[in-house]
Formats: structure tokens, sequence, C-alpha cells
């Protein structure tokens, strides 16, 4: 969990002296100057600040045309929010096996895609990036919009390309479990000009007519409220400006935990080629193995997770919104009943590992050696909480 600092504090302070707490597009504003030092370090042409990872979503699948008919592929392991953004838009999410890697697997994406399919939603879950290499001249080949969930890879790279800046469109969340936090936020990824004022139009239905000088969607349609406020902006830019930092400690606290479980035989789960290394998955032969290992406090198995399993979707699995009136799967027929027991069997035999950012080398080296030394045993060294 990304912690504030007094120069978060500091920014807000400046925001509330301003008496302005609404983003405009004004060139010294907080969402607009964050957009703009997004857009610089992900090489993305366009961004968008939003009240969340899920508003996002949203109006990146409102951007890309999604609606009533169409099927959206999303992995069986992901937040609910990645399968509930296609029915809110009366589309029906199509459940997508994952692999070894932990993500979306591209042989069983090609087996669900139909004529009905109109796009795919990548999730970079754990900051582990998918096989894109495979997944982009798939949905090339079958003219799928390519929508990259990377919001638990905010500031990850996939063969030197910034996650989220890779597909068509890109979506990130800034709730304070992320990399980078404002308590609860979002923002969209394009370098497609009229994805872009699409992804606008439907962030802010009344944009248009507050002196903004963006682009507008061709022609305008109704809109929602999805604005990020300037509170929300001003922390961001702060956030942004300590992520590399953040993440250089993850990576050099995964790195050394790797190197001991390898050592020790432990099975770690394997990264898509090209993927930069900050995060750490052990998957092993049976789930009693992962039960046992999850007893570590620096350990949690995956199936344990909450919403994050799709099994657990259970308003999406029955085919319920809050109108009986409203029924996506009355036109696209799909979604919501595949087993995918690849996922399930997965999740319940691997284990996320904590990087423990918080503490010193030694300390995390000293903790994953215990890890290493009692699996397996029936004596559990009281691990240090991460």
């Amino acid at each position: 969990m990304r912690r504030l600092g007094l120069r978060e504090w500091l920014a807000v302070g400046r925001v509330m002296a301003a008496g302005d707490l609404m983003r405009s597009s004004g060139p010294l504003q907080a969402c607009a100057g964050f957009e703009n030092d997004l857009a610089r370090k992900t090489d993305a042409g366009h961004t968008l600040t939003v009240s969340s990872g899920t508003s996002a979503l949203i109006c990146a699948l409102a951007a890309a045309g999604v609606g009533p008919g169409d099927e959206v592929l999303v992995p069986a392991y992901t937040w609910m929010a990645t399968a509930a953004a296609p029915v809110l838009l009366g589309a029906v999410p199509v459940l997508v096996d994952i692999n070894a890697t932990l993500t979306m697997d591209p042989d069983d994406m090609a087996r669900k895609i139909t004529p009905r399919t109109r796009a795919v939603i990548p999730v970079h879950m754990l900051n582990r990036p998918c096989d894109m290499d495979r997944i982009l001249p798939l949905a090339r080949a079958h003219g799928l919009i390519v929508i990259e969930d990377a919001c638990q890879a905010v500031g990850i790279r996939h063969h030197g390309r910034h996650c989220g800046a890779i597909g068509d469109l890109g979506t990130f969340s800034f709730n304070q479990y992320k990399n980078m936090t404002c308590g609860e936020g979002g923002a969209i990824l394009t370098s497609d000009p009229t994805l872009f004022a699409r992804a606008r139009n439907m962030h802010d239905m009344g944009l248009e007519f507050r002196g903004d000088t963006g682009p507008a969607a061709d022609p305008v349609f109704v809109g929602s409220n999805y604005k990020a406020t300037e509170i929300q902006g001003a922390i961001l830019r702060v956030q942004l400006m300590k992520l590399d930092g953040h993440l250089n400690r993850v990576r050099r606290r995964i790195g050394v935990i790797t190197d001991i479980f390898r050592s020790a035989g432990l099975p770690v789960a394997p990264l898509s080629n090209g993927s930069e290394v900050a995060s750490l998955v052990v998957t092993f032969d049976t789930e009693t193995e992962a039960s046992d290992f999850a007893r570590h406090k620096a350990a949690d198995r995956l199936y344990d997770n909450s919403k994050h399993v799709f099994t657990r979707w259970e308003a999406i699995l029955n085919r319920r919104l809050h109108h009986d009136g409203l029924t996506p799967w009355d036109q696209a027929g799909a979604g919501g009943t595949d087993e995918c027991p690849r996922t399930i069997s997965l999740l319940k035999r691997s284990c996320k590992i904590a990087p423990m950012d918080r503490y010193p080398l030694p300390l995390v080296t000293r903790t994953a050696r215990r890890m290493a030394e009692t699996t397996g045993s029936d004596s559990f060294t009281e691990m240090a909480e991460a």
C-alpha cells in the first residue's frame, strides 16, 4: 500500500489555497499537468484523468464503441470491474483462462473469439505483464480493439514499453493498493485522437460547454460524469515523481527473494518474455502446499483474494443487473458460463509474495530464507508483516 507524505500535503494545500477544486484544461491546473507528465513518461499520445480504474475501463470501452450485442474477452483472474464494465455498457464478458504466468492465455483467447467479439481486455495482474507479443497480433487478425487493464501495473514495462500504452487504449487505477495512489482515481491512455475524443466525451457529458479547447467527439454523444478533482491531480503529480523510486525498491527486493527461492528449489511462476521483474508468485503442485505456504505472513494464496476470482462474481455469473429489463446476454448470448478450470487450479496452487518494500534488505533476505527453509515443514516461523 502506497503512503502519502509532506510533498502530497503541500500540493493539495496549493490547490485548496487557489480555491478551485474542479478540473479544467488550463495549463496551471493540477489534472492537466499530471496528464502531460503521464503522457511524457509513458509515451502515450493522450492521457485523461478519471475518478477510478473502473470508470477508466467504462470510458475506454465506450470510446471503442462497445455496446449491446458485443462480446468482450476478459481473463478469469482479475478484479471484478474488468468484467463488469462491459456489462454496464450493454455488452457481455467472455471469460478466458489464464496460463502459468497468471495472465490471459493467448491460446484460450483464440478459442473464445466469435463473430460477436468486439474487444479484448488483457490484464497485467500483480505487476505481471501479459504476453502482448501474442495477444496483439491475434487481436489485429480478428479486428479486435485491445484495451489494456494496467491498473495493477502502473509504471511496469514490457519489452521497454509501458503497460497501458501498448494496445489501442490503456487504463490505470490509483486506489491505495496500487503502485501510485490518490486514494481513488484512474487514467486512460491512447495514441488515437479519435478514441481520446470519445473517451473525453464519455467522462464528462458537458465538457464542451466549459470553455475546453480539447478534441470533441464527432458526433457528440451522451456521456456520464467520471471527472477527477484537482485534489486528485495534485496528489498524482507528486506520486508520479515518486513512482520510479518505489518500483526500483520493489524490484530489488523481489530480485533478492526470487534468487533465494530458486536456490531452494521453490516453484517460481514464469513471466511473459520481455517483462520486467516486479512481482513474484510461486505455483505448487498441490493446493495443500499452497495453503501451507500461505501461512507465512509475506505470502497470500491467490484463490483466497476476494472478487479477483471469477467464481465470486455472483451478479455477473447470474446475469443480474439493477433492472430486469437490462439483459445484455439476450442480445449477445455468451459470457458468465465458462468454468475456466485451469484458472481455478492455478489460483488454488499459487501464492503471491509481498515485496516487503518498507523493510531494509537484510530483513527481507532473512525473511525470504526462513520462508524457503520452513516450506514443507510443520514449523512456520513468525514472519515480518508486509
